[in-house]
């Protein structure tokens, strides 16, 4: 009754659907952990932002890799920026999500001598990408900066590749380490993303505040490979049932007509006779 399920067709079906399950499976299970990745992140972030300001030199110093339950978190620095050093980072987007542009990377001079990264915000980035553009100043003198504490970019996180033979202070990643050497003065680990004070005429635009209220479609992505992975095997019981009817239909039919094609069991009277 069942013994086409050891045709060719069916045995490769049947094994394709046992392979599908597992891997339906798994990838359901790829997208719960990225679900409870961001869940995490956006705890880190919602946390981090709502703890008390603190200075710069708590969180970092010269060589250190920021760890990551530092981000994000609320710093101040006070100093002078050091605007001979100052670079653009290109290839980045404005708050709009859709204008790309520059960040304006300029260091800040602590009382030690020490400078920190201090990201001002963004810019368009004009017609002429080859030279460098013109970036509002930054204020003279003295001034506290507040903003949020992050690490160091690189090619491996960001996925920004780290292009070479740009245009003078042009650069692609933020990266301490990497600049510490251009900047003539030790640099601690990691960036300011600038929140205050608010620049004069509202440039650079200031990065907004990363998202961390949306979870994202993980949980129904993976919900839904679950729901597959469970439709194979309901779908394979379906088609062997309508394997079987149709091929018991067939025979029926079969067993039905006799050699020459006529109806074994019809009536031969009820044939008229030839006139």
């Amino acid at each position: 009754m069942y013994r086409f399920l050891l045709s060719r067709q069916w045995v490769i079906l049947t094994l394709l659907g046992l392979v599908l399950i597992p891997v339906m499976i798994k990838l359901g299970f790829w997208q719960l952990h990225r679900h409870e990745h961001k869940v995490a992140q956006n705890q880190l972030i919602a946390s981090s932002l709502a703890a008390r300001p603190v200075p710069v030199t708590e969180l970092t110093a010269p060589g250190r890799n920021l760890p990551h339950h530092d981000m994000w978190r609320t710093v101040t620095a006070t100093g002078t920026y050091d605007t001979a050093h100052e670079v653009v980072v290109r290839q980045r987007t404005a708050a709009d999500e859709q204008s790309i542009g520059y960040y304006v990377l300029t260091p800040l001079v602590l009382g030690d001598g020490r400078g920190v990264l201090v990201n001002r915000g963004w810019i368009s980035a004009g017609n002429d990408l080859t030279r460098f553009p013109d970036v509002p100043p930054a204020p003279k003198g003295k001034v506290t900066v507040t903003g949020r504490m992050m690490a160091d970019e690189t090619t491996a996180v960001s996925g920004i590749k780290d292009t070479k033979g740009l245009p003078a202070r042009q650069i692609m990643l933020i990266n301490s380490k990497e600049l510490t050497p251009r900047m003539g003065r030790p640099l601690l680990g990691g960036y300011i993303e600038q929140t205050g004070p608010a620049p004069h005429g509202g440039k650079p635009e200031l990065v907004p505040e990363p998202d961390h209220d949306s979870i994202g479609p993980h949980m129904a992505y993976a919900i839904q490979w679950w729901l597959f992975a469970a439709a194979v095997p309901v779908g394979w019981v379906v088609l062997v049932r309508r394997e079987r009817r149709d091929r018991a239909e067939a025979a029926a039919a079969e067993a039905g007509a006799d050699p020459d094609g006529e109806d074994a069991g019809a009536d031969p009277a009820a044939v008229p006779a030839s006139r």
